[in-house]
């Protein structure tokens, strides 16, 4: 542990992202794949039974001790509105109408939104098309840590705070990495969502809205879900930017584990990925994968070699708006 030493910038390649060549291999392979591809029938009526669970919650919440919004906040409904916002996720890329129904998959998340307590389904697709398109773009791929979060969050208690925080970065990196005009979507977005919080206030009063917000905040921030978070693209063996988790928490994530699967082929849903990795076994069968979320999230905090630095970095060149 002594000579471990601590990251001072990010891993910097000047090569492209993997996952364009891979796509291109498989599908020559394996054109089967694209049978895969296109909306899941079953999203829309899963997500819709989760929205009216949570609104059920906050009935359920509303008389209870402040403590006990808390602790339901964080055992339960954060956990709920964490794969909803996964759900968003998804339906990001078009996968519960499909892309002929674009507009369905923007409203429909939206409504997905709503437990969530904060407008975000709108912002989230608009930036994660270049998280995709650029990934690990400088100035690009707002996934990526700033350099103050590098510089800064480099100490076990440090990063632990940062895990804490992240709702917060996630929220406001994107202002300041890479600052998009507000969009139409993006207002309808926000007036439908505190107009749905002040009708749970008016009807039941501040405990539940407190209840939604809380569980949003505590589950992506320090919570085994929030592992995947880290996961995804932190740098834990070096030449590997993206990794997968085939654990029991994609039960509840809506396979979001399957994350070099979802960035080989971002237009499959989540409940096809699992035969994405059968089909083209060899192609996945030997890159490094995590074996549980909690454990990325303890090597993260007490791993000195690891932090928001550990993120790869590349240069892309921007491309042209059709």
């Amino acid at each position: 542990m002594g000579n471990r030493v601590t990251r001072e910038d990010f891993e910097w390649v000047y090569t492209e992202q993997p996952h364009t060549q891979r796509r291109k291999e498989i599908l020559a392979k394996y054109p089967e794949i694209k049978t895969l591809m296109g909306p899941d029938p079953h999203l829309k009526w899963i997500v819709s039974g989760m929205v009216f669970i949570q609104f059920l919650a906050c009935y359920l919440v509303k008389d209870l001790p402040w403590k006990w919004i808390f602790f339901w906040a964080y055992a339960f409904g954060g956990c709920i509105n964490h794969s909803l916002s996964l759900a968003i996720h998804d339906i990001s890329h078009n996968v519960a109408f499909g892309n002929k129904q674009a507009k369905w998959n923007r409203w429909f998340a939206v409504f997905a939104n709503l437990p969530i307590g904060v407008p975000y389904s709108a912002s989230f697709k608009k930036y994660h098309i270049d998280h995709h398109r650029y990934l690990g773009g400088d100035s690009l791929d707002v996934d990526i840590p700033t350099d103050f979060e590098g510089w800064f969050f480099c100490t076990p208690l440090r990063k632990l705070l940062w895990l804490f925080l992240q709702p917060l970065f996630y929220s406001l990196r994107p202002l300041y990495v890479n600052p998009k005009v507000i969009t139409r979507m993006e207002i309808f977005n926000a007036l439908i969502q505190f107009s749905i919080d002040l009708i749970i206030h008016c009807l039941w009063g501040l405990k539940p809205v407190i209840y939604l917000i809380a569980g949003t905040i505590l589950c992506m921030g320090i919570h085994p879900i929030s592992g995947h978070f880290i996961a995804e693209h932190y740098m834990y063996l070096k030449g590997y930017e993206t990794y997968s988790y085939y654990g029991p928490l994609n039960w509840l994530t809506f396979n979001v584990g399957y994350h070099m699967e979802h960035h080989d082929f971002p237009s499959i849903p989540g409940c096809r990925l699992p035969m994405v990795k059968k089909i083209a076994a060899e192609y996945y069968d030997n890159l490094p994968y995590h074996q549980s979320w909690i454990r990325v999230l303890w090597d993260f905090v007490f791993d000195d070699t690891i932090g928001p630095y550990s993120r790869v970095k590349r240069l892309c060149k921007l491309a042209k708006e059709s």
